[in-house]
C-alpha cells in the first residue's frame, strides 16, 4: 500500500545525486566534461550506493594527484578518461628518455601533458640522443618552462639551443651534463632568459681548451643569477666573464676545473661582494686565492677538498675576516698543511661555526680544545682519516661541546676507552657514527645505547667479515656448497694454463673475501647458476654434475675489473671432484 522508509530514502538520495552531476555538467574547472564521462555519471548509482569521487571538483582531484608518487598518478590516469585528462593537466614536471626515436612523439606527449614547467631529458650514453629538432618542437610546446635537465644529449648543437633559449624565455633554472654543444649555445641561453638563477655545467665538450677558448657570459641573465656551479671542465675559466658579471651571486662551486683560479679570485671578488656560499674540489687554488676569498665578508659555507697548496696561512685569512662562518669542510688529502695552527684561528675568529668537517686532517686535544670552548653553536662534528685523534680528543670533545648533536668518527684510532666518554658527555647528543675504527667494539656500541636510550649509534667495524656469513648466505640460496679441497685450488693442472689466468684468479680470491666478486658473479650469472663466496672462492653446484651426486667447484677465470664491477665477460669451468675422475677432469661449459 505504501513506500517503505528505505524506498523514499533510496529515491531522495538518487535525486540529491541527480542535482550533484547538474551542478557538476555546468561547471568546466580545467576541462569541460565529455559525453562519455557524463553517461558514466548516469550509470555511478548502482544498488543505491554513490560514486563521491565523481562528485569531486577538478581542482581537487589535481591537489591529490600532486601528492601521489610518479607510479601513483601513472596508475590512477588509467581508472578513467576523466582522471588521465586531470592528471596529465595538473602535471608539472617531467622526465623523459631523451633518445633519438622521442621525435615522432613529442607533439602527443606534450598534447597531454601542457601543463609542464620542469623537464628532464637524460639519454643513456651508449644511445643516440635527440637531436635540435626534438628541441624546438619540446621548446614550442613548453614555452613557459622553467627548469631544464639536459643529460647526455650529445646531438644538441648551438643551433639547437640557441632557438630553444629564444622560445623559452621564462627558464630560471639549467643544468646541463655530458652534452657536445659549445659556447655559444651557453651565451645564447645567457643573453635570452633574464631569469635564470641557476646554472648547473657538467662535461661539456663543446668548449675548446687553450687560449682560443669563447668566452662564457656575461648576458642579461648575469644580472639574476644567484648559483653556479661548474664541474669537469677542461677550461672552466671561460665562465670567468660570467661569475664576474654576477654581481648578486651567492653561491659558488667548483669542482675538477683546470686552470689558475688564484688569477682570477680576485677579479671575481671585487665584484661580487655578497657571496655566501663557496665549494672548491681538486682546483689549482693556493693560498693566494683564500687570501682574495677572505674578502667575502658575508661568507658562511667554505668547503677546501683536495686543494693541497692550501695552508694554515689561508685558512687563517679567512677566518680574521669571514666571522660568520657556519660550515666549514675540509678534505686536507693526507697533505698536513692544514693544522692547529688554522683551526686555532677558526675557533677564536668564527664563534657561529655550528659544522665541522674534517678529512685527512691531523687535529690535536689543543685545536679541538679551542673549537669546543669558543664555538659553543657546533652541533655537527666529522673527524675522518685522521691519525692524532684518539681517546684523549673524543674524551675531550665529550667534555666540552655541549651543543653537539652529530658526531662521525672514522678511520681514527679510537677504542672504546674513548667511546665511553660520549656516556656522560655531550648532553644533546642524539647520533654517533663510527666506523672503521678498530679498537671500538660491538660491546662497546651496545652498551652505549643501553647507557643513552635516546642515543642512535651507528657502528661499521669495516672490512671484517665473520666466517659465518658465508654459511648464512649459502643457507639463504638453499643449496649446500661443499668445502674446497686445498688440491683442487693449487692443481697444476688449473694454474699453469697461463699465467694471466692464475693472476686473476689470485685477485678474485682475494676480493671474494670482501663479498665483492660474489655479488658481482650472482648478478652476471645464468639463472641456472647460483654463486657463494666460500672459503675465499666463488662455488656452485654444476647442475650436470648435481645429477651424478659429484662436489664441483666453479672457478672464474679472467675476469676483468672495471670501475666497481665485472665489466668484461667471465669464463667458468667445472672441475670433478677426485675421488670421482682420478686426476681432476675439466669440463667447458658456457660462456656468461
Amino acid at each position: 500500500m505504501g513506500q517503505s522508509v528505505s524506498a523514499v530514502k533510496l529515491r531522495s538520495r538518487r535525486d540529491w545525486d541527480h542535482r550533484q552531476r547538474s551542478k557538476m555538467k555546468s561547471t568546466a574547472l580545467i576541462c569541460p566534461m565529455q559525453a562519455e564521462e557524463a553517461e558514466d555519471l548516469e550509470r555511478s548509482s548502482i544498488d543505491g550506493s554513490s560514486d563521491f569521487i565523481s562528485g569531486l571538483p577538478d581542482e581537487c582531484l589535481a591537489c591529490i594527484f600532486q601528492s601521489l608518487s610518479p607510479g601513483d598518478r601513472k596508475r590512477c590516469s588509467l581508472v578513467c578518461r576523466r582522471w588521465l585528462v586531470i592528471e596529465g593537466q595538473s602535471r608539472h614536471r617531467l622526465s623523459l628518455n631523451a633518445q633519438s626515436d622521442l621525435h615522432p612523439l613529442i607533439p602527443s606527449i606534450f598534447s597531454r601533458f601542457d601543463a609542464v614547467t620542469k623537464l628532464a631529458l637524460k639519454c643513456d650514453r651508449r644511445s643516440v640522443s635527440i637531436g635540435d629538432e626534438a628541441l624546438v618542437v619540446i621548446s614550442e610546446r613548453c614555452r613557459n618552462l622553467t627548469r631544464l635537465k639536459l643529460r647526455a644529449c650529445r646531438d644538441l648543437t648551438d643551433a639547437g639551443m640557441s632557438a630553444f633559449a629564444k622560445n623559452c624565455r621564462s627558464l630560471k633554472k639549467l643544468s646541463c651534463g655530458s652534452c657536445t654543444f659549445g659556447a655559444k649555445g651557453m651565451n645564447a641561453v645567457l643573453d635570452n632568459c633574464p631569469a635564470l638563477e641557476e646554472l648547473s655545467v657538467k662535461r661539456l665538450r663543446g668548449i675548446t681548451d687553450g687560449a682560443a677558448a669563447e668566452p662564457i657570459g656575461p648576458g642579461v641573465a648575469a644580472a639574476a643569477l644567484k648559483t653556479i656551479c661548474l664541474k669537469d671542465l677542461y677550461n672552466g675559466q671561460c665562465f670567468g666573464p660570467l661569475i664576474i658579471g654576477a654581481k648578486n651571486l651567492k653561491s659558488l662551486k667548483l669542482f675538477r676545473c683546470s686552470g689558475d683560479w688564484d688569477k682570477l679570485f680576485p677579479l671575481i671578488v671585487e665584484r661580487v661582494t655578497g657571496l655566501v656560499e663557496i665549494h672548491m674540489e681538486r682546483i689549482q687554488v693556493s693560498d693566494v686565492g683564500l687570501w682574495a676569498l677572505s674578502n667575502c665578508s658575508n661568507l658562511e659555507i667554505l668547503h677546501l677538498v683536495k686543494t693541497p697548496e692550501c695552508t694554515n696561512v689561508g685558512l687563517e685569512a679567512v677566518a680574521e675576516k669571514c666571522k660568520l662562518l657556519r660550515k666549514l669542510h675540509i678534505d686536507g688529502w693526507k697533505a698536513n698543511r692544514i693544522g692547529d695552527q688554522g683551526l686555532i684561528a677558526v675557533s677564536k675568529s668564527c664563534p657561529n661555526l655550528q659544522e665541522l668537517v674534517l678529512i685527512g686532517v691531523n687535529p690535536t686535544k689543543l685545536s679541538l680544545e679551542m673549537l669546543a670552548s669558543n664555538c659553543l653553536n657546533l652541533e655537527r662534528l666529522a673527524l675522518c682519516g685522521s691519525d692524532t685523534v684518539g681517546d684523549a680528543e673524543i674524551s675531550c670533545i665529550a667534555v666540552k661541546c655541549l651543543a653537539l648533536k652529530k658526531l662521525c668518527i672514522k678511520s681514527c684510532p679510537v677504542s672504546d676507552h674513548g667511546m665511553e666518554a660520549i656516556a656522560s658527555g655531550c648532553p644533546n647528543l642524539i647520533k654517533v657514527k663510527v666506523k672503521k675504527c678498530r679498537g671500538v667494539t660491538s660491546e662497546c656500541a651496545d652498551w652505549l645505547r643501553a647507557i643513552r636510550g635516546s642515543l642512535a649509534v651507528n657502528l661499521d667495524i669495516g672490512e671484517q667479515l665473520d666466517a659465518s656469513a658465508s654459511d648464512v648466505g649459502a643457507q639463504d640460496n638453499g643449496v649446500e656448497f661443499p668445502p674446497v679441497v686445498a688440491g683442487q685450488i693449487g692443481d697444476p693442472s688449473i694454474a699453469s694454463s697461463s699465467t694471466g689466468r692464475s693472476a686473476s684468479f689470485n685477485f678474485l680470491g682475494l676480493l671474494s673475501g670482501r663479498s665483492f666478486v660474489a655479488c658481482t658473479l650472482r648478478s652476471y650469472s645464468y639463472p641456472i647458476l647460483e654463486f657463494e663466496e666460500h672459503n675465499s672462492d666463488a662455488l656452485v653446484r654444476c647442475p650436470q654434475c648435481l645429477v651424478s651426486n659429484s662436489s664441483v667447484t666453479w672457478m672464474a677465470r679472467q675476469v676483468s675489473f672495471g670501475c666497481l664491477l665485472v665489466s668484461s665477460r667471465v669464463e667458468a669451468w667445472c672441475v670433478s671432484d677426485r675421488r670421482d675422475s682420478g686426476a681432476g677432469s675439466k669440463k667447458p661449459v658456457k660462456t656468461f
